[in-house]
């Protein structure tokens, strides 16, 4: 049985105006098999990705020395407290051997949150 993450919508405001060497990091979004799509013929931009590639996208940022792409890991770590149960569910199964701690760092959630999961994966709940 495939377990497949939910693809969160992002909206990106002014997306071109706050990134340098955007060309560069559209690239590499795209690279990763998200779709980002600019909104009408404003300055905002859409992002379609799953947890993985967020995750995949802030590891590229981060590894990256460009100042100016922090706002957009910024962001998007902002959408990990916007999981729900089910996508924090899917997550845990995909971490070998998942731990509180592992689940809390990878996703941010709270510890409530990490324990009710953990709980239910070993069958306590």
């Amino acid at each position: 049985m495939a377990i497949t993450l939910p693809i969160q919508t992002i909206n990106l405001p002014s997306f071109l105006r706050r990134t340098l060497k955007a060309y560069a990091l559209k690239a590499h979004i795209r690279e990763i098999g998200c779709e980002l799509q600019r909104i009408g013929r404003s300055r905002n931009w859409l992002l379609k990705a799953n947890f993985e590639q967020i995750q995949g996208i802030i590891a590229f940022i981060e590894a990256e020395d460009e100042a100016s792409w922090h706002w957009l890991a910024k962001l998007l770590r902002s959408q990990y407290k916007q999981l729900n149960h089910s996508a924090l569910l899917t997550i845990a199964h995909r971490i070998p051997q998942v731990t509180v701690a592992k689940l809390v760092t990878q996703t941010d959630c709270t510890l409530a949150q990490a324990r009710k999961i953990i709980d239910e994966l070993e069958g306590l709940d």
